[in-house]
């Protein structure tokens, strides 16, 4: 009898074959339920343990492991991209540059959310930014709750809109507030997407956002469980690569990632660690860096052992 497991993942393309079940088999059914928006889903679990597998942020991951949640990750990665242009704005706040936002309030939905954590090590790494000279202004919470923010992050009044307060010159720049109709509120790093590729191209990081995490009940219970799983979210990716290949009836979102395939030079999604070393280096040393967990871990000791070697 198959090991039945209450699976939340996103909607996408590479997710499809898990969605409606066709890979499912007499060792593991994945039982999916639908969490819109998917970012919902990482508080149930962080708080509830709500699904036996369930995609998760991963800053998320790395904050909820600091406080010994029991969950383990696999080194799949459903969502991910580039974050130089994340961030806007006001035209009238002084800021001409990054390096200008020190002494300056930024707007941002969460201190451990995973874009947020992107863009301020990009500002920090690659533009010269001490983010510790800013004043964050945060619009919610965070998932895990036993999280302390930094000295330097301070919550905005409780129903603030962070696009209206960066229209309203309540705060000079804002990461991942949304579309505004303002003309004042531009991006704060020109050629964006030029500059996130050649980020790449330079330090070898392709921002991954999100993971997936299994209760570690389960993974003791089972030892197969881990690999099997990875291997279904790999067997789930590559029919959807065939498709992207082929190029017809093509989504905007099937478009972007395949736009990002093309800006890494190969696989647009890639699973395993081998390819995905450096990024995860990376987001480990950004998260230590701006106080997200307390200190460095390896990469290896994050995923579930067994399929640490998976590629």
């Amino acid at each position: 009898m198959a090991l039945t497991l209450l699976t939340a993942t996103g909607k996408y393309g590479h997710t499809q074959s898990i969605i409606d079940g066709s890979l499912n088999n007499d060792k593991l059914a994945l039982d999916w339920v639908e969490v819109t928006p998917i970012i919902s889903a990482f508080r149930r679990m962080i708080r509830g343990m709500e699904f036996d597998v369930s995609e998760m942020a991963i800053s998320t991951y790395l904050c909820a492991r600091s406080f010994n949640k029991p969950i383990t990750a696999i080194p799949v990665f459903p969502v991910r991209g580039f974050h130089h242009g994340a961030i806007n704005y006001n035209v009238k706040s002084g800021v001409t540059n990054p390096k200008d936002l020190e002494g300056k309030k930024v707007g941002v939905r969460g201190w451990t959310v995973t874009t947020g954590v992107w863009v301020r090590g990009i500002l920090r790494d690659g533009y010269g930014v001490d983010i510790d000279k800013i004043t964050w202004v945060l619009a919610g919470d965070e998932h895990v709750a036993e999280y302390q923010y930094p000295p330097n992050v301070v919550s905005a009044p409780e129903g603030s809109d962070l696009a209206k307060m960066l229209v309203d010159g309540d705060i000079a720049a804002g990461i991942g507030v949304g579309q505004t109709d303002s003309e004042d509120v531009k991006p704060l790093i020109p050629g964006a997407r030029d500059a996130a590729v050649q980020y790449f191209k330079d330090k070898g990081v392709y921002p991954i956002n999100h993971t997936v995490v299994v209760k570690d009940e389960l993974l003791a219970a089972n030892p197969w469980l881990a690999e099997e799983l990875f291997n279904t979210f790999k067997a789930a990716k590559a029919s959807y690569i065939t498709k992207l290949d082929a190029g017809a009836d093509l989504s905007d979102e099937d478009q972007a990632i395949a736009k990002n395939g093309k800006d890494v030079g190969g696989d647009p999604l890639p699973y395993g660690l081998a390819a995905n070393n450096t990024t995860m280096e990376a987001i480990i040393q950004a998260c230590v860096d701006q106080k997200v967990i307390p200190s460095k871990v390896s990469v290896e000791e994050m995923f579930a052992p067994s399929t640490v070697s998976l590629s």
